[in-house]
């Protein structure tokens, strides 16, 4: 079967390989690949900055946000041959840390952990996989091939779960979240405001192309100024850039008791200067909490579901903005300003199916 492969670290070394069938260890639910997305991580492994393969291999089967068609699965495993799924990333550590003992493998706390397609296993992009059971999300028929948004709202989900949690640290009614980013983690992130019934501000740099009518069409506002240019108090901030201008905005135009999570990963390099007395002061004052969300565990695979079940259909068909054949996979790598999600579809008449 085909697989798009890379040897992690090394850049210009990605190629769409034949590579043998997936090994039964892996798990015997067997899956036809349906659409696989492309997000900054799998950009970050091709480009050789990031990635892991498995032991005693090369190269690395790249593909994190899944979509897939069961062909095979055990009796009792609650799948059926024709089940759409979505494989979970993130496998606990061996050992287990406390956290993985306890299945809440997101958290795991001795790095020990591996994810499909990024740390020391393959991922998804090959034309069948095979998978446990328990890592497979079954997905609505009536998502389809939208299904393939699932990952990344999974990690929404997560931090909107985080922020949550925080908030009920003390009576806490938040009316206004600001969301910073407008690529498929912001606008899913913006989704799940509002069907929180928030009033919810998008702040991103572009001003053409698709994002500001998405943000529009579900009825919050779109900016590309800052966060204190907005006005009046913020509640929630989700930060999903990694800009580390935008992160510490963020926690200094919040209101007291606001809770900021971060959800994007910062590159280095850049020196910011920051009144870090003045910061701690209005964190400590006003109660203000700020956190790190990464990953997700099966739960929040499953509260995204039933968020994107609870979506128009129609504004989701928008979000996946191009779908490249696997032979083309090189064509889901260039950036286009009309770009807000790519998909790679390894059997693109699977998904026409849908």
């Amino acid at each position: 079967m085909r697989a798009l492969t890379v040897v992690p670290r090394v850049a210009g070394t990605a190629s769409l390989d034949e590579v043998d069938e997936p090994p039964a260890s892996d798990g015997p639910v067997l899956v036809e690949t349906v659409a696989i997305g492309v997000c900054g991580t799998d950009m970050e492994i091709l480009g050789g900055g990031y990635g892991w393969a498995p032991p005693g291999k090369e190269r690395l089967i790249i593909g994190h946000e899944s979509l897939g068609k069961v062909l095979e699965a055990p009796p009792g495993c609650g799948l059926e041959p024709g089940d759409l799924v979505v494989g979970i990333v993130r496998r606990p550590d061996p050992v287990p840390c406390s956290a993985c003992d306890a299945g809440e493998w997101d958290f795991c706390s001795n790095g020990r952990y591996t994810e499909r397609g990024i740390k020391e296993r393959d991922g998804y992009c090959s034309e069948r996989y095979r998978i446990m059971p328990e890592y497979a999300v079954k997905v609505s028929s009536s998502l389809g091939s939208l299904g393939v948004l699932l990952e990344p709202a999974s990690v929404v989900a997560k931090a909107w779960e985080q922020v949550e949690h925080i908030g009920r640290r003390a009576t806490w009614s938040p009316r206004r979240a600001v969301v910073t980013g407008a690529g498929p983690i912001g606008l899913l992130a913006a989704l799940m405001g509002v069907q929180r019934g928030m009033e919810v501000h998008v702040v991103d740099q572009v001003t053409k192309g698709p994002k500001p009518d998405l943000v529009a069409a579900l009825g919050a506002s779109y900016s590309t100024g800052s966060i204190g240019d907005l006005g009046g108090a913020v509640d929630v901030v989700l930060e999903c850039t990694g800009a580390g201008q935008l992160v510490f905005d963020a926690m200094e135009h919040v209101a007291p008791g606001a809770v900021v999570c971060l959800t994007g990963v910062s590159s280095g390099g850049r020196m910011l200067s920051v009144d870090a007395g003045a910061l701690n002061t209005s964190m400590v004052l006003e109660n203000e909490a700020v956190v790190g969300s990464v990953n997700a565990n099966r739960r929040h695979y499953e509260s995204a579901a039933a968020a994107l079940s609870d979506a128009p259909k129609d504004w989701l068909e928008r979000l996946v903005s191009r779908r490249v054949p696997l032979d083309s996979w090189q064509e889901a790598l260039e950036r286009r300003n009309d770009d807000v999600k790519v998909v790679i579809e390894p059997s693109p008449g699977l998904s026409g199916q849908l």
